[in-house]
């Protein structure tokens, strides 16, 4: 099922995520909704607080075919590569806006996968950036967050300014 995505300036969007206690068909649903959502954007990513859920979960697909979405409960960063890539980033929560955004190439995450284990992965270019800020949604965080104060503040007086 497609879920609708929670307005930025929803407080949702700003508040860190409850952990999952353990992956159930509860669990299971909200990850099949939120892959589902995720294809209808079209995107490569999504973070349950984009849609209300209060939970650390999350699901990523950057493959080329599509349908290799990996879904996660959980997710923390175990390690990071200290070369960084740059990508433009945007949030289907701030429609319109984007920012060029720079994070570590590749990082190393442990996650809880649908079977309820305990799985660590490796995930290198746009599935490492799409991880990257799935795990910032989970903390209360937006891609703007990690612009400097200037670029932020820019980038958010011309959402103000359009949402008038």
């Amino acid at each position: 099922m497609i879920r609708a995505f929670v307005p930025f300036p929803d407080k949702r969007l700003k508040t860190v995520c409850t952990p999952i206690a353990s992956v159930d068909d509860c669990i299971r649903e909200i990850l099949t909704d939120m892959v589902d959502t995720m294809e209808a954007m079209p995107g490569v990513g999504l973070a349950a607080p984009q849609i209300g859920v209060m939970q650390r979960l999350a699901v990523v697909d950057a493959s080329e075919v599509r349908g290799q979405a990996v879904l996660m409960g959980n997710p923390v960063v175990l390690h990071a590569s200290v070369k960084l890539r740059e990508h433009d980033e945007a949030s289907p929560n701030l429609p319109g806006f984007s920012a060029t955004i720079k994070r570590p190439r590749a990082v190393t995450v442990q996650f809880l996968n649908v079977a309820g284990e305990i799985e660590e992965r490796e995930f290198v270019g746009l599935w490492a950036t799409s991880v990257q800020h799935q795990i910032d949604h989970l903390n209360g965080r937006m891609f703007f967050d990690n612009l400097s104060k200037v670029k932020r503040d820019m980038l958010l007086r011309k959402f103000r300014k359009g949402a008038r």
